[in-house]
């Protein structure tokens, strides 16, 4: 409890900074008056694109539960957008542990298992991003901080995939036996432990990890294009490599456990790149404010019928299971 505490208290002091270095670069009367002269047809195109976004995530987390146990798509899309509720209101990202905790309470699966197999998506994503950012940066021959931020990423990204694989073959490495009778004494832990890695083994499915890169690329496509529609909202007007390194770039920057609904972070991002391409800070923040507060009233939205939908609490049935499928 202390621990989530202390991260979402960082998360919203990061948020506060980031928020002012946004804003004392901008005019925020000139930015009210670009979002208000923004065109009705872009908008849609944005909020189009990033549903279909959110339905390729839904796909992708989906195959990555099928191995353990086989989900309905509608029911993944609620406990997918619940956890984007969750992210909305919640600072540091804590809407993963919602969404871990909702879909394994209702479809009787262990909520370790579930975090495993959202462990799994986000390294899967955190690859794509990067890859996407760095084809971007080779294609528009930028250098500088953004670039550097994409190699920290890139760097972070092969020392995600190494733990991951490290997690899947921890039972074969030199000492593994040992580590194992020093925590017998906490039998939970290591039951925990068990389940965590009975969701990251989806991992050890080249198909099923190739078919979730697939997905991801098609999500991230989808949200390409949202950008670059919201840029022609505005009146800026960014090529696809453009479009694709902001996209990728933003994105990367949510990565960081920030105040809820990544607010501060999102803006400040968009800025840093956008004035890569010598598009300045109100134009920016507006392109950058118009398709994040299109990505939280999806979500948010979404996130809230599906909890009248689905309900909060367990249905009786599943609440009598065993509890050792917790």
């Amino acid at each position: 409890m202390r621990r989530s505490l202390l991260r979402g208290g960082l998360g919203i002091a990061i948020s506060v900074v980031s928020l002012y270095l946004v804003l004392r670069q901008v005019d925020l009367a000139a930015v009210g008056r670009v979002l208000g002269s923004a065109a009705p047809g872009w908008v849609l195109g944005v909020t189009a694109c990033i549903s279909i976004d959110v339905l390729c995530r839904t796909v992708r987390w989906q195959g990555l539960l099928a191995p353990i146990q086989r989900v309905r798509f509608v029911p993944v899309l609620g406990y997918l957008l619940v956890g984007y509720l969750a992210n909305n209101v919640l600072p540091a990202r804590l809407g993963e542990l919602v969404r871990s905790h909702y879909l394994g309470d209702r479809e009787n699966m262990s909520r370790a298992t579930t975090l495993g197999t959202i462990v799994v998506e986000r390294v899967v994503d955190t690859a794509v991003l990067v890859a996407i950012a760095s084809a971007a940066i080779l294609l528009l021959h930028v250098r500088g901080v953004v670039a550097s931020a994409v190699l920290v990423g890139l760097g972070i990204t092969g020392l995600l995939i190494v733990g991951l694989a490290a997690a899947l073959v921890a039972h074969r490495l030199p000492y593994a036996d040992r580590a194992v009778a020093a925590v017998e004494r906490w039998p939970t832990v290591i039951s925990l432990a068990g389940r965590l890695r009975g969701g990251l083994a989806v991992a050890g499915r080249p198909r099923t990890v190739a078919v979730a890169v697939g997905w991801s690329v098609v999500a991230w496509s989808a949200t390409v294009v949202g950008f670059a529609a919201a840029g022609q909202a505005v009146g800026v007007e960014l090529t696809w490599g453009q479009a694709a390194l902001l996209a990728a770039g933003v994105s990367l920057a949510t990565a960081i456990p920030a105040g809820p609904g990544y607010l501060g972070t999102f803006e400040l991002a968009a800025v840093q790149i956008a004035a890569v391409f010598g598009v300045g800070a109100d134009p920016a923040v507006a392109l950058a404010v118009l398709v994040h507060a299109v990505i939280l009233v999806l979500t948010s939205v979404g996130g809230a019928v599906a909890l009248l939908l689905l309900g909060w609490r367990r249905k009786a049935g599943v609440a009598a299971m065993a509890p050792s499928a917790r």
